[in-house]
């Protein structure tokens, strides 16, 4: 209640003062004087200046020794001179850092005038008009990036026999035409990945398991190049596929065991197929040097026919008969044949049995 009748009496106060808050403006006698105001006398009293004389002093820049110093610049002319010096110096780095570009030997910048393409810089240090009225895009023609499928962990595709396979591969690509790469496409990694899985699934999907964990595995890496490029082509993607690699083509954990048993048993028809083929081999390289023998010895029995059948005969014999036991039998007046060897198996026995000791005479013999 004390504070409302406080500011219900404040009007009237107000009205009974109109000279403001410090008193009465001609006569000094009716309340508190003025401080700011010339005293009575007209001028303010002699002597030294006070403590508020010298704050001002100091604030106005007049410092506190006196008339003989240095004049002071005012403090509005020193503060509008630092702006002006700080807004310079913002300039001359906007321009430098937006003006200059340094172009890498592997890069190639791509220039934008208001947003709209204006040409391409080629390596060096390059000046073209500060941003935002020319930008420049820097963009690295050299490297081939690599992109790993997939980012966590093995990946299951369908086959085109329905079988499913755990797939790992990689991507190499690089940037062909800076312009289509900044301008074409809004993100030029998101976009390869995509293409590249959407390829990679669509070749698999006409391909038979075996081949893919087998040895079609160059044909399949060939087919989804070729597809990404075709692709990335139509997109005007300025990107340039450099290979692809499957890193891994298994079946799934659950049927390991059995694929290993598949492809052991694989590698074994390969390799008997490999052996009768060596063996077919042999055998036609045998074939031919026996034809080959037998035109020579036609062409000399063609020279002497009689003389070479009776050679061909004697040849036969002595093959047929070299290890038989024989009597032969000729005509009168010829020795007969003598079988050494069967008379040595003969005598052999007796010589064994005479070079028995004799048993000693009895009696005795002088």
């Amino acid at each position: 209640m004390t504070i409302l009748r406080r500011w219900l009496r404040r009007p009237i106060i107000l009205a009974a003062d109109n000279n403001g808050p410090w008193g009465g403006g001609g006569d000094d006698s009716a309340g508190p004087r003025n401080p700011w105001s010339v005293p009575p006398g007209g001028r303010r009293a002699s002597g030294k200046p006070t403590a508020l004389d010298e704050f001002l002093k100091k604030t106005r820049g007049g410092g506190g020794g006196g008339g003989g110093g240095r004049p002071q610049l005012p403090l509005g002319a020193s503060a509008r001179s630092l702006w002006l010096i700080g807004v310079g110096l913002l300039v001359a780095i906007w321009l430098l850092l937006t003006s200059f570009h340094q172009i890498g030997p592997q890069q190639r910048g791509v220039v934008t005038y208001f947003g709209k393409y204006s040409g391409m810089l080629e390596p060096g240090i390059r000046v073209t008009l500060p941003a935002p009225i020319v930008n420049v895009t820097k963009v690295d023609v050299e490297q081939v990036r690599t992109d790993e499928f997939p980012q966590d962990g093995g990946e299951t595709v369908l086959t085109g026999d329905q079988n499913i396979i755990d797939l790992a591969y990689t991507v190499r690509w690089r940037v062909s035409d800076p312009r289509n790469y900044v301008f074409e496409i809004k993100d030029p990694q998101e976009t390869v990945r995509a293409t590249a899985e959407s390829a990679m699934r669509a070749v698999l999907a006409t391909t038979r398991m075996n081949d893919a964990i087998g040895a079609g595995r160059g044909l399949i890496e060939a087919r989804v190049t070729q597809v990404m490029q075709q692709i990335l082509d139509s997109y005007q993607a300025g990107v340039r596929v450099q290979g692809v690699s499957i890193k891994q083509a298994s079946p799934p954990a659950a049927l390991v065991d059995d694929f290993n048993a598949v492809t052991a048993a694989q590698q074994e028809a390969v390799g008997n197929l490999n052996n009768a083929r060596s063996y077919s081999q042999q055998v036609i390289a045998r074939a031919q040097g026996e034809a080959s023998a037998f035109d020579q010895v036609y062409a000399q029995y063609r020279l002497a026919p009689e003389v070479t059948r009776r050679r061909m005969y004697y040849e036969t014999m002595e093959a047929v008969l070299a290890k038989t036991d024989k009597t032969i039998v000729e005509t009168p007046g010829v020795t007969p044949y003598l079988p050494l060897d069967r008379a040595r198996k003969l005598v052999e026995p007796t010589q064994g049995a005479s070079t028995a000791p004799a048993a000693p005479a009895q009696g005795g013999q002088r």
